[in-house]
């Protein structure tokens, strides 16, 4: 709980980070562009003040300044329209079909000048809308390399995961082999030698158990081929086994429609899932409460609800119960839900997720598989 916790605040203050980032570089831009916005505006006073004394020269005018002035602009598209919004003159136009338009969009925006009747209409200079538009370019690139940059670290993690999830479960599976053997053979000498003892049969199912547990292990990492199977038989397996080791104030209610539900699955790991969220469901209960599993034969897909009386899932921790690492327990490792989604996303091609929860109330997991 505090390790996830603790990668959620980091994941917190990196997109703090990131938006500090975004927003100094788009005011920087800002800043920027608005002392250049200036500095292009003085430049057409000038440009207007010589266009101001051309107008006004007469034959013994010294023209060459004036002229200097108005050559010099390459850069700002200008129109000069005349009291009657006609064009007089204009500069730095590449398309001048559509020039009585674009000045009057520059009226609309205030970019003019009056001098002597006439009105100088201006517009950004490449340079300038190039500049404004360079931060806005900049976040998408950073943000494409940071977005693959997530998807890359996220596949190398998770690959990294079902390798160590592959090795532990093959290791656990061979070393619980050998012992389980033993357990095997000691159970058949002793129903030989006290065929009448009554606590032998149980015995024996436990060693069946701790064998059925050890072939789950083994098949971790492989992808078993699916089975047509009958999903009442499944969780009446369950029932079963959960209600023979829970206490007598847990209730345990199945509801299974009348007729036979066929999925194709591997069984045995399936079983596992819905025993898991089971016990989960009797932790969270803290021993006492009612616990119902519910199967829905829809048109499509076949739905179990495992639903408990528990103290429930806080909303802010509901998105990261099947993070490995995440747990409620004081001990635990928190690997349960984690790997029941992998057996039922991976092996079932399904998805399994809460459906509902409310702290003080319960919680229910739903899991869907395509028929």
């Amino acid at each position: 709980m505090q390790w996830t916790d603790q990668i959620r605040r980091i994941k917190i203050v990196l997109m703090a980070a990131a938006v500090i980032i975004a927003v100094a570089s788009l005011l920087i831009s800002h800043f920027l562009v608005r002392d250049l916005s200036k500095e292009e505006r003085n430049r057409m006073e000038v440009w207007a003040q010589a266009l101001h004394a051309l107008n006004a020269a007469d034959n013994e005018t010294d023209l060459t300044l004036v002229l200097s002035v108005m050559e010099g602009n390459n850069t700002i598209p200008v129109i000069v329209l005349n009291e009657e919004g006609e064009v007089t003159d204009y500069r730095n136009i590449a398309d001048t079909t559509g020039m009585a338009g674009y000045a009057r969009r520059m009226v609309q925006a205030g970019d003019t000048i009056r001098v002597d009747g006439q009105i100088v209409c201006y517009d950004e200079s490449v340079m300038l809308k190039r500049l404004s538009a360079w931060p806005y370019v900049q976040l998408g690139i950073v943000l494409i390399f940071v977005v693959v940059a997530i998807f890359a670290l996220l596949s190398s993690k998770r690959a990294e995961q079902n390798k160590v999830w592959v090795g532990l479960s093959k290791e656990t599976a061979h070393q619980l082999g050998t012992p389980v053997s033993s357990l095997m053979a000691w159970v058949e000498m002793l129903k030989e030698q006290y065929p009448q003892d009554e606590l032998l049969p149980e015995m024996d199912k436990d060693v069946k158990r701790l064998q059925l547990i050890a072939e789950r292990f083994s098949k971790i990492g492989s992808l078993p081929e699916p089975v047509e199977c009958s999903m009442n038989e499944v969780l009446e397996h369950v029932v079963g086994y959960m209600d023979r080791r829970t206490s007598s104030q847990v209730q345990l209610i199945s509801r299974m429609p009348d007729h036979t539900v066929i999925v194709k699955m591997n069984a045995s790991l399936f079983e596992w899932v819905v025993e898991n969220l089971c016990k989960n469901a009797v932790d969270a209960m803290e021993g006492r409460g009612t616990i119902t599993l519910t199967l829905t034969d829809e048109p499509h897909d076949v739905a179990i609800e495992v639903q408990d009386t528990g103290k429930g899932i806080r909303k802010k921790d509901i998105g990261s119960v099947f993070t490995p690492g995440f747990t409620t327990k004081k001990r635990g490792w928190g690997l349960g839900l984690s790997l029941a989604r992998r057996i039922v996303e991976e092996y079932h091609h399904g998805r399994i997720f809460v459906k509902q929860s409310e702290v003080g109330k319960g919680t229910t997991f739903r899991i869907e598989l395509k028929k």
